[in-house]
């Protein structure tokens, strides 16, 4: 039976205690990981694997990764034991061909795995844990067009069964944050989630790519652009043909963007 054709998703994911949460963000991932066609795997771009070059994991077990602190022990507790896959690695590999991406597969000691920006969305969306995902990683040396570029050339793979995963925030600005959970959006976060939103809409991706951070309000949102490469990623992925659907659109604690979107050919 051949494999479906997967679509592309970008998830704001957020505080690594959405991981431990039950709420309507996190029953909304688990409802799109029951109404998409199942993957074959996933290539999840994570914010939090911040590279020089390109690096993907092969290890046939990645380890669950808690790359944070402060957390309660609870959160240090969680494990995601999905699968690797050497082959989607290889098919990475392949696809992405220049600039030639590296592999790592010494092990599940030391040679990255599966961060929380991976996993704190996938045990929502897949609570099995039974597809196999790899982790390819932003290149802090490369700038935005890079990113999205090497979304495009990852769009192959939707063809072969792959979900294309990219996990990051749109709005992601940790010194501006109001730690009370009712906290109003911050009118520049709110300014800067609109335009994104609007110019996605439009397909205007070289305003996406070359003046996100031409205004105070987009350079408030992107201090720095780790969490915004994982979406450039994710919207090169985009085919022409594709419907994007917006399937959660909240502001956190004034000043992290949750906003997440699935793109697909139905519709």
């Amino acid at each position: 039976m051949p494999n479906p054709e997967m679509p592309v998703a970008f998830i704001g994911h957020g505080s690594p205690m959405n991981a431990l949460a039950k709420n309507d963000y996190t029953r909304a991932l688990g409802a799109l990981g029951r109404e998409l066609p199942r993957p074959r795997g996933i290539v999840c771009i994570s914010a939090h694997w911040m590279t020089e070059g390109l690096w993907v994991t092969r290890m046939a077990q990645p380890r669950t990764i808690h790359d944070f602190g402060g957390f309660p022990r609870a959160l240090f507790e969680v494990e995601y034991p999905a699968p690797g896959s050497r082959e989607i690695a290889e098919l990475v590999q392949t696809v992405v061909s220049i600039p030639q991406i590296d592999g790592n597969d010494a092990g599940d000691s030391d040679e990255w795995g599966l961060d929380h920006g991976a996993w704190s969305v996938l045990k929502h969306m897949y609570p099995e844990a039974d597809i196999p995902v790899v982790q390819l990683s932003i290149a802090m040396d490369e700038g935005a067009r890079f990113h999205f570029e090497l979304g495009a050339k990852l769009r192959p793979l939707r063809e072969q069964g792959i979900l294309i995963l990219g996990s990051g925030n749109i709005v992601h600005n940790l010194r501006r944050i109001d730690w009370n959970e009712r906290a109003a959006p911050a009118s520049w976060a709110a300014e800067f989630d609109a335009w994104v939103k609007e110019r996605l809409d439009a397909r205007d991706f070289d305003s996406l790519i070359d003046h996100a951070t031409e205004t105070e309000a987009g350079r408030l949102s992107i201090p720095t652009p780790d969490h915004w490469y994982p979406f450039l990623v994710a919207a090169g992925a985009i085919c022409p043909s594709d419907q994007v659907d917006w399937v959660w659109d909240s502001i956190d604690h004034g000043s992290i963007a949750m906003r997440s979107f699935v793109a697909s050919g139905r519709g």
